[in-house]
Order: structure tokens, then C-alpha cells, then sequence
């Protein structure tokens, strides 16, 4: 769901084979520093407890753009197109181009794989340290639209023997369109790669208001608020900025907005509420109504308000990827220049911020300790909820026999 790959899609809307970043190699035991052959009894005993990392991905390479369109325009849990089956592909090929030139302007391709492992290393190692009883611990990722897709990874876990398994969303706040997708997704994964539930599951679904998350945010606002002048510095505008929903999600009863605004009240009053705020969205698509005010729209009010000096912060989003090194640092970097605002920033992503790892590892401590599989809030369905599928899949994991 991104603007940069969704824009300019109103008329429209009115696996190349590819490696695992896992090896393929047959049954190895997961010992930390080594990789051996084994028996099926041993390889059992000493399989690790695997933590799978879900988000959407991004393409590492300009040749993988087109694939990764085309598996999000053929999302149905992210949007719904006229004969999506065909209309995804039409689409992707016409957009392919352009999103090729973005992700050329950032480097050449999305660093979010880069991120996701070492943020996966880290917080492995925290694990190890701090929660030796569930010992040893392993990462795994699961992309929903680029490698490592879903499918190859459950794959590997199978191979890996892996018995028991966390599902650790790495979007901090929950949507039906983005973690709902992934868990939709590795749901049908599963039933195909997994039919006898030999591997046994427990989800993180959210974890928005965890203390360790909130004091990472508020250490990067921190750390840019210290390069503005200190007779200036308590009077910069933060602007919080989320990816946008239709009004028709919304309304349908995605609690999201609520959760981003729980992250945002929980930063604020880490920082003492010393700056002004305002909670932005952005990525807005195609001609019906969204959730606003739109973060380009707004920094250009701002600007005609004459506000110099704005720090715009990534609140739901954990690592560097278009949506930020394209979409706010470039495309409203250049709005905020030609609306006049001289000291206008963007906090940095958490990428390899140790607190975070921190954070991540204690998030996972706590939901091995607490025994539960998932949290209640996870097993109500939207009360305009129309995806059955949806309700299917928070069955089957609410009913995991640890």
C-alpha cells in the first residue's frame, strides 16, 4: 500500500523464481556458530524457537520491481481492483517505469531486507542472553510481496525442523491490510506446506505502546531536535506521519488509526509534551476518501502559516524504505522547500537503533512467557467485517495447541 507504487492508478481503479536468503541446505540443526547432520530425534530436540518477521517487503534490486508490483496489485486483503487478475497485471507493467526510477533515486532498490536481518540478528542475540530458557532462538523472514516470500519460508522452517514457532509482525500498529494480509497469507501457506500443524504458532499482532518502542521514537525526535538552535528547539512542529486508509476501511472498523494515535500520545508524553504535534497520513490513492490530513497537504498549510522549522517523524514504520527515504525525505522534502520551510527534517528510522532490538527482544520474552497464543484483540473481527477468509484464518491460529 504505497503511494509511490499506487499514484496515478484512479482510471485504473474506477515468483520469478528466486533464492530464499535461507540455504536450502537438507536438515540442518540450528546450533549457534555451526550446522550439522543429524538425526530426526536430535534435530527435533535442538531445533530452535523461530521468530518470523512479517512485513511487506520491498524489491533489493531494480529487476525485482515489477514482481513486487504485481504481488501487491494482486492483494485482495490490500485492495480490491476490477478483475484483479488481470487488472494487476496491466497496472504493474505500466507502473514498473516509474517506481523503477523512485527506487533509483534511493539507492537503486529498498534497503528493508538489509534491515529486517540485522534487526533479526539482534534482537536473536538479546534473546539468547536474556530468555536462555526458549534457547535457542532464530529469525526468519516472511515478505507478503518479495523475496523471501512467505511460502519459501515456511518452507525452510519445515526443512529446519522447526516445532515451534512466533509470528512477530514488524508493523507496530495492526491493520486488516497489513499484518491481517501477512497473517492471511501465511495461513494459506500452511494449509498447503504444513497440513498436519506439525509446527506450532503463537502471533504477535501489535505491540504499539510498548515502552521500549516509544522510547526508541522519541530518541531519534531527540536527535533531531538537538541540530535546531536551542532558543528554537522547543517551538518545532512534529509531525507524525502514517500511511493513510480509505475512509471505507475505517469505517468498516480497522483499528489502526486508533492504534497510530496510541503510538503518538505515548511519545509525546515520553517527551513531556514540550513540542506542538499533529498526527499526518500519508500515500493517499486514487479519488475516494481518505484518512487525513494528508502529510504533503499539511506541510504546505504549515508553510503558508509560516512555519520554519518541521521535524517529520515515521511513526509507523520501523525501517528505511520508499516510503521514507522516497516519499518523505525526497517528494516532501521538495513540497516543504517550495512552501518556505527552511529547517525541515525527518527523524531517522529505528533500522539498527540497539534500543529497539532491545525493545524487540523483550517483546518476544514476555509473549514465549505469558504462554498466549493471541490476544483478544486479534481474535475480533471488524464489525463490518466482510472477508471471511479473514475470520477462518483467526481461528485457526487462536486454536494452536502449544
Amino acid at each position: 500500500m504505497l503511494r509511490s507504487h499506487l499514484r496515478q492508478l484512479a482510471p485504473a481503479l474506477k515468483r520469478a523464481q528466486s533464492l530464499s536468503p535461507y540455504s536450502n541446505a537438507a536438515r540442518p540443526v540450528f546450533i549457534r556458530g555451526m550446522s550439522t547432520v543429524t538425526s530426526d530425534n536430535e534435530h527435533k530436540k535442538n531445533a530452535p524457537t523461530a521468530i518470523l518477521l512479517t512485513n511487506m517487503g520491498g524489491p533489493a534490486t531494480l529487476d525485482k520491481v515489477h514482481s513486487f508490483l504485481l504481488n501487491l496489485f494482486s492483494d485482495s486483503d490490500l485492495m480490491r481492483l476490477p478483475i484483479q487478475s488481470l487488472s494487476s497485471k496491466y497496472i504493474a507493467r505500466r507502473r514498473t517505469p516509474q517506481i523503477q526510477d523512485q527506487y533509483n533515486q534511493i539507492g537503486g532498490g529498498s534497503p528493508i531486507l538489509h534491515w529486517t536481518k540485522k534487526q533479526g540478528e539482534m534482537m536473536e542475540a538479546i534473546l539468547d542472553r536474556i530468555s536462555p530458557e526458549t534457547a535457542p532462538h532464530k529469525h526468519y523472514i516472511a515478505f507478503r510481496y518479495v523475496d523471501p516470500l512467505t511460502a519459501d519460508t515456511v518452507k525452510q522452517m519445515k526443512a529446519d525442523g522447526i516445532k515451534r514457532a512466533v509470528v512477530f509482525t514488524q508493523y507496530p500498529q495492526y491493520s486488516c491490510s497489513t499484518t491481517g494480509s501477512s497473517l492471511n497469507e501465511l495461513y494459506r501457506c500452511l494449509k498447503t506446506s504444513d497440513p498436519e500443524n506439525e509446527i506450532k504458532w503463537s502471533v504477535i499482532d501489535r505491540w504499539n505502546t510498548h515502552p521500549g518502542f516509544i522510547k526508541a521514537v522519541a530518541g531519534k525526535i531527540n536527535q533531531k531536535l538537538a541540530e535546531y538552535p536551542p532558543e528554537e528547539r522547543d517551538n518545532v512542529l512534529l509531525l507524525f506521519s502514517a500511511h493513510s486508509l480509505p475512509m471505507s476501511v475505517v469505517n468498516r472498523g480497522d483499528p489502526y488509526p486508533a492504534e497510530v494515535a496510541a503510538s503518538v500520545d505515548r511519545v509525546m508524553n515520553y517527551l513531556q509534551f514540550k513540542n506542538p504535534h499533529r498526527l499526518v497520513w500519508q500515500s493517499q490513492v486514487g479519488p475516494s476518501a481518505w484518512l487525513g490530513p494528508q502529510t504533503g497537504e499539511a506541510i504546505k498549510k504549515y508553510g503558508e502559516q509560516g512555519k520554519k522549522n518541521i521535524v517529520v517523524v515515521p511513526i509507523a514504520f520501523t525501517s528505511d524504505h520508499i516510503e521514507t527515504l522516497f516519499e518523505l525525505d525526497i517528494e516532501y522534502g521538495k513540497e516543504a522547500h517550495e512552501a518556505g520551510i527552511t529547517g525541515f527534517k525527518r527523524s531517522e528510522s529505528l533500522n539498527d537503533d540497539p534500543v529497539f532490538a532491545e525493545a524487540m527482544a523483550d517483546i518476544v520474552k514476555a509473549h514465549l512467557k505469558s504462554g498466549q497464543i493471541t490476544t483478544p484483540l486479534m481474535s475480533l473481527r471488524c464489525p463490518s467485517c466482510t472477508n471471511d477468509y479473514c475470520g477462518e484464518q483467526k481461528e485457526f491460529f487462536a486454536n494452536q495447541k502449544l
